[in-house]
């Protein structure tokens, strides 16, 4: 089996997004679980929940004019999981008719896919825009997909890349398999399930 390097930022453990052991300030932070966002009044966050399950299982932060749906995934300490992660992605993208452009840019390596849209009868009726980022982190690793004007406009996508920077990311000390979703928790909730 290959073992891959890990892709992040060199300063990544200190510009972010940083682990949570890593976290120097107190700044105001949304805690779902394994990802903390800032507190942004101009960036609206949303869950994604699983429909057979409930759970959620990916953040979105919005701020209208373009959004970032981000995952973070269990990883081994000394191996990376995104460049892996990333070329099973380009080759799945492209078996289903899209277009991927690999690029390096100010996170690591990257996609930018042109996705075909279909309708309810599959019959492709347009395309969609995506740039699929990674990071690798200390045992985990930080998956997000930008949309909207973040991809054409380079102050949107420099302001997209400070927020993925901005996030921590929490892994408890729980073992998992490499690239299982971290867990994510709607604020409140508690993730204690009592035994019965």
């Amino acid at each position: 089996m290959t073992a891959y390097p890990k892709s992040a930022p060199l300063d990544r453990s200190t510009a972010g997004p940083l682990d949570s052991t890593e976290l120097r300030h107190e700044a105001p932070f949304i805690d779902l679980g394994s990802i903390r966002v800032p507190a942004i009044d101009s960036i609206a966050v949303k869950l994604e929940v699983e429909e057979a399950t409930g759970k959620p299982i990916a953040v979105t932060l919005d701020t209208g004019d373009w959004s970032i749906q981000l995952q973070a995934f269990a990883a081994p300490r000394s191996e990376g999981v995104w460049l892996e992660v990333k070329d099973q992605l380009a080759g799945s993208i492209s078996a289903q008719g899209g277009i991927v452009e690999e690029r390096i840019g100010s996170l690591g390596a990257e996609l930018v896919a042109k996705l075909p849209v279909t309708n309810e009868s599959g019959q492709q009726i347009g395309t969609r825009l995506a740039r699929f980022v990674g990071v690798d982190g200390p045992r985990w690793f930080l998956r997000g997909v930008i949309s909207g004007a973040a991809l054409t406009d380079p102050k949107a996508a420099a302001d997209a890349d400070d927020l993925i920077r901005s996030v921590v990311v929490h892994r408890d000390e729980v073992p998992m398999p490499p690239k299982d979703l971290l867990p994510i928790v709607i604020p409140g909730q508690s993730t204690f399930v009592p035994l019965v």
